[in-house]
């Protein structure tokens, strides 16, 4: 009797669910796609009016440059420009979605809110043939709001790690006053040049330290110049930032971390940092936000603005597989196996200089579940794409010989 096809479940139709995709379909394997957007690569929509750092020729992976040249599509390889999120989505992203043996199997608007083992639940079968003896049981809501259960022999969480962003307060929890205070608070990075009035002659208090709270401040210091009586209180957690990589390999990054570092040094009067302060509490009032900022020594400022902006960064959904046997590193929340390979390999360092680290490092006391992508470096940033496609090397690889058996 000829064993059937495996069939796997892929969340998140991105740079790496759409690889690993494209890698089932070569290999005669069932699957489907799913995507919680009405489009492929919602993540990155979020971002799309943001340009990468990386260019064109390390921006799509072999294999989509490898199926859609099969079918008359060139990928640009320019080697000097970096393209946004949207062109990344529209050039790449979209048209491998478009490729018949994906769009078939795509899922769109559909969301997997919960994934488990069919008629065991987390503590049982630890480490035993009988747990991967068992089909997964994925809990889906489709694009009209209904819940069904889908089954599956694998599960691929490409799903990314933007899907809960980080709260304001100190510490990491929400502050006193953040959730009445919601309405006014955007934590997505705004495309103000298509969109300035939420912000122009308004004052805003940002929040954050890293690309995206940089890019944040530049693009405010620039509205600012052309919209009189915009203001921006920048709150920054570390008391000396300095975010110029020696020798940076990604030029755009580090023309970036130049002007942010001269923004909080005072290049634009339309920008009052603030390092080495934490948001302690807020309040909404008459339409707008009175935010205390502790400093060093718990002094206290009081800030009043008309919108907040939290850039304070972003976690995937690990309550997707609380039902499941995943080894998560304590500190950054990646695979367990993947976190102590990178803090081997001294904490990840630049993403320029990221291999990747072995399929091993890929395993989870779950069989046949893997985390790959961005979410599988948890809060470590050093993630590159590339990282993303070997990964999807070394998981089939893995699912290959498991269902060999």
């Amino acid at each position: 009797m000829t064993p059937r096809s495996p069939h796997l479940a892929i969340l998140g139709a991105g740079p790496a669910g759409l690889d690993a995709a494209l890698e089932a379909a070569g290999r005669g394997w069932g699957f489907t796609l799913y995507e919680a957007a009405s489009e492929p690569a919602g993540n990155v929509r979020t971002w799309g009016h943001v340009s990468l750092f990386s260019p064109w020729s390390i921006d799509a992976s072999p294999r989509m440059r490898r199926a859609l040249a099969a079918r008359g599509t060139e990928v640009p390889d320019d080697d000097d420009a970096c393209p946004t999120g949207r062109e990344l989505a529209e050039a790449v992203l979209d048209r491998a979605a478009a490729l018949p043996e994906v769009e078939p199997r795509l899922a769109l608007g559909t969301r997997v809110v919960a994934v488990g083992r069919e008629g065991l639940l987390k503590n049982e079968e630890i480490s035993t043939p009988a747990r991967a003896a068992r089909p997964f049981r994925l809990l889906v809501v489709d694009p009209a709001g209904r819940e069904r259960i889908d089954r599956a022999d694998a599960v691929l969480d490409c799903a990314g790690s933007l899907t809960h962003p980080n709260p304001l307060g100190d510490g990491g929890i929400a502050a006193p006053g953040e959730a009445e205070a919601e309405p006014l608070i955007g934590r997505r990075l705004p495309d103000m040049a298509a969109d300035p009035a939420p912000w122009a002659g308004r004052t805003t208090l940002l929040v954050g330290s890293g690309h995206s709270a940089q890019t944040a401040a530049r693009d405010l210091a620039r509205l600012a110049a052309a919209a009189p009586g915009t203001r921006v209180v920048w709150a920054v957690r570390p008391a000396e930032p300095r975010w110029r990589i020696p020798d940076d390999p990604l030029p755009a990054r580090d023309r970036l971390a130049a002007e942010a570092e001269g923004l909080l040094r005072g290049a634009s009067p339309a920008i009052e940092a603030r390092p080495g302060v934490a948001v302690e509490r807020l309040e909404r009032s008459n339409g707008r936000v009175r935010i205390d900022l502790r400093g060093a020594g718990g002094a206290l400022e009081t800030v009043e603005a008309d919108r907040v902006l939290a850039l304070t960064g972003a976690v995937g959904d690990h309550a997707l597989y609380r039902q499941l046997q995943v080894h998560e590193c304590y500190a950054s929340g990646a695979p367990m196996k993947l976190a102590a390979a990178l803090l081997g390999a001294g904490g990840g360092g630049d993403c320029m200089d990221q291999t990747g680290l072995g399929a091993d490092t890929l395993v989870n006391p779950e069989p046949r579940f893997f985390i790959l992508g961005v979410k599988s470096y948890g809060r470590n940033s050093a993630y590159l794409m590339r990282i993303g496609w070997q990964q999807v090397d070394d998981a089939f690889g893995l699912l290959a010989e498991s269902f060999a058996r």
